[in-house]
């Protein structure tokens, strides 16, 4: 369903939970043009529809031939998305090239509702205000918007501020990403799973209102609070099978989702650094199919811990990103979601999840 492909190392800004500690200068290994075209060609071997393609980074506005290679994937019917950072590139002419360009929506990052909360995340002076500027240009050239906001103990007082702030320019979607201790993200803190608990059930009750769409990442037990919500309203199983919620229901690192790095490495997702294979020595299409690894965090039965047993495994399944940054495991349990299985649980799943 999505492709992430890591564009580049580089990026001018130093945030402070950077997945990829990307750095101002470009890798000397990453992957060239003639590799990150026949990349492309992978992307569409998964067949018709294609994924869709997020080509984030670093910066992707750094990589030189990005427009080159933004025409070489709509050639091949590839829809796509960036995600540039809000640097001096990020100009109200880069985002008419995207869109000229066949981009079908772009995404930037706003992790505080003022330039003081959201610069001493990004580590940048002025970060906010071209953030901002931004999302107002993309309005205005007809750019669709997604919001990313980073959820954690620094952000976590603010974000209903940041939530009223996107009321002031077009946004399609907000995306709420959960805190993991990878890269430069080991510096900050993650919520309690309760307190990410009560968060998710506020949210949960904002979806209905909200003028935009709002999606969690790197939290699937949002679907099982949503389920439990759902159910407690006597909605049917055909009824919540239809809500946005649960279309692409399961796990999603590894199975829907691919990351490629800026070295081609191949992975379950960006939050999850073990790799399945790489572009270099193998098979884009392969590695996802039969890796062992990819194939091992789609068995959601072969969990550790109460993942394993949980009745909601095949709804939520944990991250499996989270499980690995905890344990070296991708296949424990998330140590995010605080519900306790029962002991039958693997007996009485909800019907939901019966395909």
């Amino acid at each position: 369903m999505m492709v992430y492909w890591e564009t580049t190392h580089a990026c001018a800004l130093s945030c402070r939970h950077c997945r990829a500690s990307a750095v101002n200068e470009p890798h000397p290994l990453e992957l060239r043009t003639h590799e990150a075209k026949r990349l492309l060609d992978s992307v569409a071997a998964f067949g018709t529809p294609s994924p869709h393609l997020v080509l984030t980074g670093g910066d992707p506005l750094q990589r030189a031939d990005l427009f080159e290679l933004i025409e070489y994937a709509r050639s091949l019917d590839i829809k796509i998305s960036v995600t540039p950072a809000a640097t001096p590139l990020l100009t109200r002419e880069a985002l008419v090239a995207l869109k000229e360009a066949g981009v079908d929506s772009i995404a930037l990052s706003l992790d505080g509702s003022t330039a003081e909360r959201h610069d001493a995340i990004r580590q940048v002076d002025g970060c906010f205000e071209r953030t901002v500027q931004g999302a107002i240009w993309a309005g205005e050239v007809g750019l669709p918007l997604q919001v990313n906001t980073l959820v954690s103990e620094e952000t976590q007082d603010d974000l209903m501020r940041v939530y009223d702030l996107l009321h002031s320019f077009p946004v399609m979607r907000w995306s709420l990403f959960m805190l993991i201790a990878v890269g430069r993200g080991r510096q900050l803190n993650e919520l309690t799973p309760e307190a990410g608990e009560h968060f998710m059930e506020n949210i949960q009750g904002m979806v209905r209102k909200a003028p935009f769409q709002i999606k969690t990442t790197e939290a699937p037990s949002y679907r099982r609070i949503a389920h439990q919500r759902m159910v407690a309203a006597h909605m049917s199983p055909e009824q919540i099978r239809e809500t946005s919620v649960f279309r692409g229901y399961g796990i999603r690192d590894g199975n829907g989702i691919v990351f490629i790095s800026h070295l081609g490495q191949v992975y379950p997702s960006g939050f999850l650094p073990v790799a399945g294979g790489s572009i270099r020595a193998g098979d884009l299409v392969d590695i996802y199919r039969n890796s062992d690894l990819f194939r091992s965090v789609r068995n959601v039965d072969g969990y550790s811990g109460k993942c394993g047993i949980c009745e909601f495994r095949r709804i939520c399944g944990g991250s499996r990103a989270r499980a690995f940054a905890y344990f070296g495991d991708p296949c424990a349990s998330d140590p995010f979601c605080p519900y306790e299985p029962s002991k039958a649980a693997h007996q009485s799943e909800p019907e939901l999840a019966i395909r």
